[in-house]
């Protein structure tokens, strides 16, 4: 297993807040395939997610500092200081939620927002062993997609946090560019500025599974909701965006229809 400073900068975590912890076990378990294992970290309510062996993220209860907060998948972006970049982000125009916070056995958080008030969270383990990370392995997290205010400015902030650098850029219409990025790990994703029909700017995350006509045909059955797709993408792959039946949105990707 490598050193988590192999991964700062790019994500390491992923859960869901819920609004019924139940009704999330049950959809997520069959959606992606993943097995639930309780949390013995702590006395915190929370649902780990396993790929295989791997702990890949988690599902929670929506706590009590994000009451209001509509039910969402977040990522846990990797640092070596949580105080030290909660004021980064500040300086560089983000808003910071919730101060860093210790996570008994875990290690500590802080609750951010970028300029346009995308959700993410800094993280510092008490671990010094990355969490698993396997691209294209089926339950992992395969791509993660900034639904940004404004693209170009969003990219400047998290690169300017984080390192970041920009890839490939694929024209979306006149005024708008898919820009792909890579992190100081090679973990990939994209920023653009999101569609007039998208309520506020969020971040993304496709999780990896077989073949995406079987994964809708689960999607439905369990009660979520297909928003768009599916769509081949380049290198082959196939795509659609989805609903749990809470609301929060997510994203499949497959090698094969």
């Amino acid at each position: 297993m490598s050193d988590v400073k192999d991964l700062l900068g790019s994500f390491v975590w992923y859960d869901q807040m819920s609004n019924d912890l139940p009704g999330s076990e049950a959809f997520y378990s069959k959606i992606v395939e993943w097995t639930l294992a309780p949390n013995t970290m702590n006395d915190q309510r929370y649902t780990l997610l396993k790929a295989g062996e791997a702990m890949v993220g988690g599902l929670m209860p929506i706590p009590q500092h994000a009451q209001g907060v509509p039910p969402c998948w977040t990522g846990y972006v990797a640092v070596d200081d949580v105080a030290a970049y909660a004021g980064k982000v500040k300086a560089a125009g983000g808003a910071i939620h919730r101060g860093p916070t210790e996570i008994p056995n875990v290690g500590t958080f802080a609750v951010a927002g970028d300029p346009d008030g995308a959700g993410f969270l800094l993280f510092k383990g008490n671990s010094s062993e990355a969490p698993a990370s396997a691209p294209t392995g089926l339950g992992h997290i395969g791509w993660r997609e900034l639904n940004g205010g404004d693209g170009e400015k969003a990219f400047a902030f998290y690169s300017g946090l984080f390192g970041w650098t920009k890839t490939q850029a694929m024209p979306m219409g006149p005024s708008n560019v898919y820009q792909l990025f890579a992190t100081k790990s090679g973990q990939e994703g994209a920023v653009f500025t999101k569609d007039a029909e998208t309520p506020h700017p969020f971040w993304r995350f496709y999780f990896n599974v077989d073949a995406i006509d079987a994964a809708i045909g689960r999607v439905q059955a369990a009660g979520g909701k297909i928003t768009n797709g599916p769509h081949e993408v380049p290198g082959g792959r196939w795509i659609v965006h989805a609903l749990d039946p809470q609301g929060a949105a997510f994203a499949l990707v497959a090698p094969k229809r």
